[in-house]
This record gives C-alpha cells, structure tokens and sequence, in this order.
C-alpha cells in the first residue's frame, strides 16, 4: 500500500506514520504548536526565525503536492525562544482544498498529523472576502465562530463532537490582550473555486457571516475532535462580491495578503509564546 493509499484506508494511521517522520527527521519527539499558513502568508511565518528543518510536504506520509499558488508545500520546524522556554512549532506551508477534489482526508492530514506530533494548539490562517462592510483590505481578523455552507465533515460515523468553544475562548482572549485592535468574526466556508455571487453574499451576510473563504473550518473540526484547542485567524484580502462591485481574483487575495506579511508575521510572534 502507497503512502497516498493509507491515507484514504486509515486517515488516522497515516497522520501518525507522518508525525513519526516529521520526528524523525527533525530530532524533535513533540512540537508544541502548529501553524497551517494560508495564501498570503507564508512570507508572515519569517517573523519566526530561521528554521531549524524545512521539508517538501509531499515527501512525508499521505502528503499531496501543492496546486494552488501561494501555497508552497513546505513542511518547517522552528524553535521560539522566550524567557528561557523553547517552544516546538511545526508550520504547514500551504494546504489542500477541498474544491481540489482529492476528498477530504488530504485536506485535514495536517493538522492531523500536527495533533499526532504533540502539537496541543492548532493556528490555521486563511485569506477571506470580508462580508463585513466595516472590514478593509489587510484587516487580520479573529475566527469566533463558523458556517460551513459545505455540508462536509472530516469526521465520519457516530462521532459526536462539541464544536460550542471549537475557536477557543481561552486564547482569542489571550491573542486580544496581546492586540486590542483585533476583532472577531463569523466564517464561512464556501466550497469554491468559484467566488460567491453577490445574492450569496447578502444571503451569508443575512444569516450573521463576517468573512468568507474556502478552507479552515474541516480542519479546525478535525484538530478539535483530537483534542487541540484552536485559533482561526482570517486576513481580509479583498471584499465580498457585490460589497464595492468590483471583480474577484486570486491575484489580488495573493497581493494583498504580501502587503500585509509584516504585520501578521509581529502578530504571531508576539502571540505564540503567550498561548502555552
């Protein structure tokens, strides 16, 4: 059986003989903490150093080479140190989508596999419309709570999982005190790869959605139903459709989130050693 294989039979055998080999190859037994970089922001995750190990994903277990732009597939290991603790972080450079088609046990072996690896906090961030007319372009925004408009789950079969405090109250608490200026908000998950029509957006909007994107939320599920607390924070790359009726494209996702690499590099700095 192929590495790819086991990932579609045994998802969560997969995820483990991938943390045995992120192990392995890095001499670091348990991370700590892992950050799943959307698009935009890879070149925020610099703020952290230099690497002590970087990998192509698609050469550990069940990992699948990257096919959007501005996802790098890279696999990093980093050693913050703050006041004498050292803190493991594990960063994901990029991930995979569920509009890919590949299912959705490519696009939840990360943070499985980040879970598997010892990691007791999740970060996913992710590039958004902002539904929320108060929002402008370059606005990091902290996830509070999610629609998936998807109707898929990486879980299967009678397993019931609280999702009340799947954004964890405990650290957007702490991530506001480190930033007051933060808000929080509503995602949604959109399939994609088309962007939502304007009638979709009023729609989102009506039923209490900030911000809108094509990731995130199987992730957050499947970390939280492992046992990892959660942090979703969006960066707002452009508006919503029909919110200034300009068109959509992915250049513009890509550009702004690049605009906005600095300030979101300092925010997980600074936060990161906050959160264990």
């Amino acid at each position: 059986m192929s590495s790819h294989d086991i990932l579609y039979t045994d998802p969560l055998q997969a995820a483990h003989l991938a943390a045995r080999e992120i192990a392995q190859r890095t001499g670091v037994e348990n991370h700590d903490i892992a950050l799943v970089m959307g698009s935009g922001w890879v070149e925020a995750v610099d703020a952290l150093g230099m690497p002590r190990y970087e990998c192509n994903a698609q050469d550990i277990t069940g990992f699948l080479p990257p096919s959007v732009e501005g996802h790098s597939g890279k696999i990093r290991s980093y050693e913050i140190h703050d006041d004498g603790k050292i803190i493991r972080a594990l960063v994901f450079l990029g991930r995979t989508h569920l509009y890919e088609g590949k299912g959705i046990e490519p696009v939840v072996h990360s943070v499985r596999t980040a879970v598997k690896a010892g990691c007791k906090i999740v970060i996913l961030t992710n590039a958004c419309g902002g539904i929320n007319k108060s929002y402008a372009v370059g606005q990091p925004v902290i996830i509070r709570d999610h629609i998936s408009l998807t109707a898929t789950s990486p879980l299967i079969g009678a397993h019931f999982v609280d999702l009340t405090d799947l954004y964890s109250k405990r650290i957007r608490e702490i991530v506001k005190g480190a930033d007051s200026t933060l808000e929080e908000g509503v995602y949604v998950h959109w399939r994609g790869p088309t962007y939502e029509t304007p009638a979709e957006i009023l729609m989102m909007r009506t039923i209490g959605a900030d911000l809108v994107g094509m990731s995130t939320v199987p992730e957050a599920i499947a970390a939280h139903a492992l046992g990892a607390e959660v942090l979703g924070i969006s960066l707002v790359t452009n508006a919503a459709a029909g919110v200034t009726g300009e068109k959509l494209n992915h250049e513009e996702v890509i550009a702004a989130g690049k605009a906005a690499a600095a300030r979101m590099g300092a925010l997980l700095k600074g936060v990161i050693p906050k959160l264990l």
